[in-house]
């Protein structure tokens, strides 16, 4: 009798211990429920990142986009500018050949010849002397600066053309002794370069060496 009057409380004693039991196998779980929100924290870290990154990104792009158009606003303003500076240069090539021609009738006449000529010669010559240096004026007026090197001065491929040498000449070798056509600029372009004559000595070597010719 003893015996199942205490079985009851055994059973009533082991109930506690199962609930004990159960509620620390729960434990875990609930522990890492509390975890959740720091794992996702820690999730959440490369999308803010990543989203960090794309923004830069856009920015470069950005900046990069822009900066393209100022340069394609800069260049279109110096081609525009260019156009405008350069747009006459084919009719101021073909007048440079007026000019030309101008000098050569001058040149024609000499300085006794046209001392000893009768007036009307010398209004003539006068009157060409007159309409070539306006020439000249409205050239230079638009932008068109003549080059006409100086005896003596160092041959420039650049702007000078070599037409002849001139050997056996007091000029060191390489360098400017004539000038039979004046060259001409156009802003910072070559309309025509200078036609000289060069001298070439036979010491070349001891007075400026061989010319160069080449641009």
């Amino acid at each position: 009798m003893t015996d199942e009057k205490n079985k009851p409380e055994a059973e009533t004693s082991a109930e506690p211990a199962e609930t004990l039991a159960e509620e620390l196998s729960e434990e875990p779980a609930a522990q890492g429920e509390a975890q959740d929100p720091a794992q996702n924290s820690a999730m959440s870290g490369p999308d803010i990142a990543a989203i960090q990154a794309e923004n830069a990104d856009l920015r470069d792009r950005l900046l990069r986009a822009a900066a393209e158009m100022e340069n394609t606003r800069k260049r279109a303003e110096r081609e525009k500018q260019d156009a405008a500076r350069y747009a006459n240069a084919g009719f101021a090539r073909d007048m440079l050949e007026v000019s030309d021609n101008l000098r050569r009738a001058l040149a024609t006449l000499k300085a006794d010849e046209r001392e000893a000529a009768d007036d009307s010669v010398k209004a003539m010559a006068e009157g060409v002397e007159m309409t070539e240096r306006q020439l000249a004026a409205v050239l230079e007026r638009h932008g068109i600066k003549e080059i006409t090197p100086k005896p003596g001065e160092r041959f420039d491929p650049n702007h000078h053309e070599a037409m002849f040498e001139v050997p056996g000449t007091e000029h060191p070798t390489g360098s400017v002794v004539h000038v039979l056509e004046a060259g001409y600029k156009i802003g910072d372009r070559l309309l025509r370069a200078a036609r000289v004559g060069v001298a070439k000595n036979e010491d070349g070597a001891q007075n400026g060496g061989k010319v160069d010719t080449t641009a």
